[in-house]
């Protein structure tokens, strides 16, 4: 498996992220927080593999690109980014030494708790 960063997500991410579209939730979160199998046809039927792609911040590069098989290491819901699944995605890219992934996600950790910290401070 060919597994590196997705720029274009990671690029999304951070935008969102500065535009304070994120949830601070905790890290067992992301089990209940995550699009359901429905949610995230109804969005690739709706918005196309392209979109979806921009919600995951790994890409395997030896699967089709019209398949969620491509797209590894979610970070979000469609409509923010969540603080539980950057957690998820940091843990497990570093459990399979993607380290440009973990780094990335570590990256965005970093501001969702810069800005949690900053919104606590006004």
């Amino acid at each position: 498996m060919a597994v590196k960063l997705n720029e274009v997500a990671f690029n999304h991410a951070r935008r969102l992220i500065n535009q304070r579209k994120f949830v601070a939730d905790e890290r067992d979160a992301w089990s209940e927080d995550q699009p359901s199998t429905q949610e995230e046809n109804d969005f690739i039927r709706q918005h196309g593999f392209n979109e979806y792609g921009k919600w995951h911040l790994g890409i395997d590069d030896e699967q089709n690109e019209n398949t969620k098989r491509r797209y590894k290491f979610p970070y979000g819901d469609f409509i923010k980014v969540h603080r539980c699944a950057i957690l998820s995605a940091e843990s497990r890219a570093g459990q399979y030494k993607y380290f440009d992934i973990e780094n990335a996600a570590a990256h965005l950790h970093g501001m969702i708790d810069g800005n949690v910290h900053e919104l606590k401070a006004v």
